[in-house]
């Protein structure tokens, strides 16, 4: 789609299809709320739409995204706009989601700049201030894998960064409480586009393995 007109006219082909007479769905998601039991961090790229990928109805998923999938360390909160953070906090907190899953793709364009140096050399930038955040990430694969090509240092900084973010969520109180007792479970998952795989992260053999 390249035209706000396609948009209003998939509106329409939307609104037929849940606002009908014997459609109950977005009825009872007015009368109930949400009540969504997984959270998902993704990345703004257009391509990896989680409630797409993943084949999800409306309230389904409680989405975040943002440049990269990153999750911030739990950090001051005065002086400084936490969109992320105050998302996290929503949905752990008063949606009481039981899973959170870090949701990380091949060919991030974010990632791509990051291992490139340009996020995060020369001027100052929301992108570049952003994107530090996965700088231990690029520093780790880069002397772990020495001899590794662009391609391949590229997909492993996109996946390290997920395993990145997983830490900083447990920075947050509210969430290490909660795994710690068993009410929230964490997920590392990484979207292959060019293979069309979902990869999940298992902690025994410290590997991303096709689900």
């Amino acid at each position: 789609m390249t035209n706000p007109a396609d948009l209003i006219k998939g509106f329409h082909r939307f609104r037929e299809q849940h606002f009908t007479d014997d459609d109950a769905l977005y009825r009872q998601l007015v009368q109930e709320g949400q009540t969504p039991k997984i959270l998902v961090v993704a990345c703004c790229d257009s391509r990896v739409d989680p409630a797409l990928v993943l084949d999800c109805a409306p309230g389904d998923l409680f989405v975040i995204r943002n440049v990269a999938n990153l999750v911030p360390p739990d950090e001051n909160r005065i002086g400084g706009r936490h969109g992320t953070s105050a998302a996290l906090e929503y949905g752990v907190k008063t949606l009481g989601v039981e899973h959170v899953i870090v949701l990380g793709h091949a060919q991030c364009g974010g990632i791509q700049a990051l291992m490139r140096g340009s996020a995060i050399d020369g001027q100052e930038s929301f992108i570049s201030s952003w994107m530090r955040l996965a700088e231990q990430a690029r520093n780790k694969v880069l002397q772990e894998l020495p001899d590794a090509s662009s391609q391949e240092l590229e997909r492993a900084c996109e996946q390290q960064a997920i395993l990145s973010s997983l830490d900083n969520l447990l920075s947050f109180d509210w969430i290490r409480e909660r795994v710690e007792d068993g009410r929230l479970t964490l997920h590392g998952w990484y979207f292959d586009i060019e293979h069309g795989q979902l990869l999940q992260y298992e902690a025994g053999n410290s590997r991303f393995n096709a689900m």
